[in-house]
């Protein structure tokens, strides 16, 4: 295959940790790799070209990924089959290239977790979760955190974060947990009166969905973990590890890793400990909705 450039995509991204984590556990440098794909007749592979596909600049075949998994002492069969696959669809753009620079490399990212992820569980103090919000909701959102942004890329951000919540409905979609505080559904938007009311109807609405449990942190709920802020929680099928997404100053950072997976799942335990059962968040939900004005 050309070694050529390749675009980055999120699969080619996701392909090219897994196989640096494959790497760097056999203790093979690139130079070595290399040398061992090289002993196959008629191969051309150099260090620098390893490099660029574990970074998502690169092409590699399926073929190829069996030989290197091989060379890594990767054997498993759902491992090998699940990159062979990532290998063959590498190329493949998601749905929200079509708007262009809107979307940046890290909600690609995000976007690729939701509707891959089997399980996704999150907690939500600041604003409601982008998969629950109302349009009219994003909309007002949108325009108060992105300021830095240009008022003509708006729509384009609010189509993008209303296209995300197809995950929430498709096909083998995950099995989805939020924790919502309950100061969000006192927030007012006072040139639009009736706007809170619509988006605590969408809470009500997306809580009667099979696959999402919601739940409500009581304003007089005490101390607990989501003090420190948003954040979700995305397991994978294997072998894909977990990713956690936190947020400190209103910026998302996404760690992946079994350990940090299980830190931030304790924490939301704790959470989920303090908050008001499923029925009783509607019921919440359902009260304040009730007291606005329509």
């Amino acid at each position: 295959m050309p070694n050529v450039r390749a675009i980055p995509t999120v699969r080619r991204r996701r392909l090219g940790r897994a196989l640096r984590k494959f790497r760097t556990e056999a203790g093979l440098s690139l130079d070595q790799v290399a040398e061992l794909m090289n002993l196959k007749p008629g191969a051309k592979w150099d260090g620098p070209k390893t490099s660029r596909i574990e970074n998502a600049n690169g092409k590699i075949s399926a073929p190829e990924v069996v030989t290197l998994l091989g060379h890594y002492g990767v054997t498993d069969p759902e491992t090998v089959t699940a990159l062979e696959e990532l290998a063959r669809t590498a190329g493949k753009a998601g749905w929200w290239n079509s708007y262009g620079g809107v979307v940046p490399s890290n909600l690609e990212d995000l976007i690729d977790a939701e509707e891959e992820a089997r399980v996704v569980r999150s907690y939500y103090a600041t604003v409601l979760p982008g998969l629950l919000q109302s349009g009219a909701y994003a909309r007002e959102i949108t325009a108060a955190t992105s300021f830095h942004i240009p008022k003509e890329e708006h729509p384009a951000i609010v189509d993008v974060r209303m296209g995300r919540q197809a995950a929430l409905t498709r096909p083998g979609a995950a099995q989805y947990w939020f924790v919502i505080h309950e100061a969000l559904l006192l927030q007012q938007f006072t040139p639009h009166p009736s706007l809170m009311r619509e988006q605590l109807l969408r809470l009500l609405d997306v809580s009667d969905l099979a696959n999402v449990n919601l739940q409500v942190m009581p304003l007089d709920s005490g101390p607990h973990p989501g003090a420190r802020g948003n954040f979700s929680i995305f397991h994978f099928p294997k072998p894909w590890p977990s990713l956690v997404s936190a947020e400190s100053a209103g910026v998302s950072h996404y760690t992946e890793g079994q350990e940090t997976a299980e830190r931030f799942q304790t924490d939301f335990d704790r959470i989920v400990a303090s908050a008001l059962p499923a029925d009783r968040s509607r019921d919440t939900i359902r009260t304040h909705m009730e007291g606005m004005t329509r």
